[in-house]
């Protein structure tokens, strides 16, 4: 898995919050119920509902909340899954297609309900565009229309002059508008989590690296670097920045690197580029997305690295993708540009399910992280509390290691990448 230097990302998100002091790290031992391992959406969502239905939560976080993915990543919360077979997985589940679906849209719906309830600030905003660069991509986008019909979810498909009235860009073919999915601040969403969850009695410890689990005199404990929290269950919440805590869980997942440029404040000629407000995503393999924030800067996230080698001028070579898309944006400064990991899964959905008697997890949300991972977290807490219904449908979902092993995993990988690289010319 992935490791990083703990200091926090160069980003535009966290250049526009104020944080409070960090907690301090655990020292010694605290005794729970249950143990969270990671401060992001996973574990801050899951802390907060076990709380509130009266369990002792204490959330151990490696950095500082939000620090991984959860305070980096494009903002974009969107229906569905990025699996490419849905069906599979639904045929794991024993459930139809439509069910898995459903359970989609009870994350977005989880997301708006707590921004609501918390009073959490975070710039959220609806409406979301698929958009075709090639007829290759309107046909693909027809069918994926006729199917989101069949569950029941309503878009609007647009045509090419329809799109480039919202879109200030020649480079669509054609686009679908959802007014269901949108867009937010993440690191505002989630620190607006964890307040949320302080106040309902979690107690966080930042700075504090789970280092693995041990038995002793009939007992269950996480063991730190400098203290150990005896508990009940524990829930592994760190995705790509958890390091090999599960050896067996972790081979599951691979960490995927991405990019976020930020502009400077365009003024007024920040809504000429996406004139309904929604946040935008091609449909190429590696793709781009964008969206405009609330003091008028433009958020373009593109490349990936299956290395996780950061490109040398990150800067630079957002800029280069943002001039394909926005031409007229060519002399515009780049002020931020800032990176982080995604994890990935082979079949691209979810790996939820129970490592042993007492150990729990939820990864790999394959870069749809935004609304599923607090919806996976609350999925958890159900399970530990006593319903399971929705922690089965997940866990019946086979997911299988990477092939190559710690050594040629990421070589391998890259490898497989070049063939759906190669497709995005064509």
């Amino acid at each position: 898995m992935l490791s990083e230097p703990l200091s926090l990302s160069p980003s535009y998100y966290e250049a526009s919050v104020t944080r409070l002091a960090p907690e301090p790290p655990l020292a010694g031992e605290e005794t729970a119920d249950v143990c969270v391992i990671g401060g992001g959406f996973t574990g801050l969502s899951c802390a907060l509902k076990l709380a509130l239905a009266g369990r002792k939560v204490v959330l151990l976080e490696s950095a500082v909340i939000a620090w991984g993915a959860s305070g980096r990543n494009g903002g974009q919360f969107i229906h569905g899954y990025s699996t490419g077979n849905l069906a599979a997985c639904a045929r794991d589940a024993n459930v139809d297609e439509k069910t898995l679906f459903d359970l989609s849209l009870q994350a977005i719906n989880l997301l708006r309900q707590r921004v609501r309830d918390y009073h959490i600030d975070c710039d959220l905003r609806q409406g979301y565009l698929l958009a075709a660069i090639k007829p290759r991509h309107c046909r693909e986008m027809e069918q994926w229309q006729k199917t989101l019909a069949g569950y029941g979810y309503a878009t609007r498909l647009l045509d090419m002059l329809e799109t480039r009235e919202i879109i200030a860009t020649r480079r669509y073919c054609g686009s679908l508008f959802d007014e269901n999915s949108g867009h937010l601040h993440p690191l505002k969403y989630a620190l607006g989590l964890a307040k949320a969850a302080a106040l309902a009695d979690v107690k966080i410890y930042e700075n504090t690296q789970a280092t693995g689990f041990s038995r002793k005199n009939g007992g269950f404990r996480v063991t730190t670097g400098n203290g150990t929290v005896r508990c009940d269950n524990a829930v592994s919440a760190g995705n790509a920045y958890q390091g090999n805590l599960i050896p067996s869980v972790c081979e599951k997942i691979m960490p995927v690197g991405t990019y976020i440029g930020a502009t400077a404040p365009l003024g007024e000629a920040a809504d000429k580029l996406i004139a309904n407000g929604a946040s935008v995503c091609d449909m190429n393999f590696v793709l781009d997305y964008f969206r405009n924030t609330p003091n008028t800067r433009l958020l373009f996230g593109a490349r990936v690295s299956y290395s996780n080698i950061t490109p040398r001028d990150l800067k630079a070579c957002i800029k280069s993708r943002m001039k394909l898309v926005f031409p007229q944006l060519a002399e515009e400064k780049i002020e931020y540009a800032w990176g982080g990991a995604v994890a990935i899964t082979q079949n691209r959905f979810p790996n939820i399910g129970r490592h042993g008697e007492n150990i729990y997890y939820a990864q790999g949300y394959s870069g749809h992280g935004l609304a599923l991972s607090g919806f996976a977290g609350t999925v958890i807490a159900d399970v530990i509390i006593g319903e399971s219904e929705k922690f089965d449908i997940f866990s019946r979902i086979r997911h299988r290691p990477f092939p190559g092993g710690p050594l040629m995993r990421t070589p391998l990988l890259v490898l497989a990448m070049l063939y759906y690289k190669m497709r995005d010319w064509f």
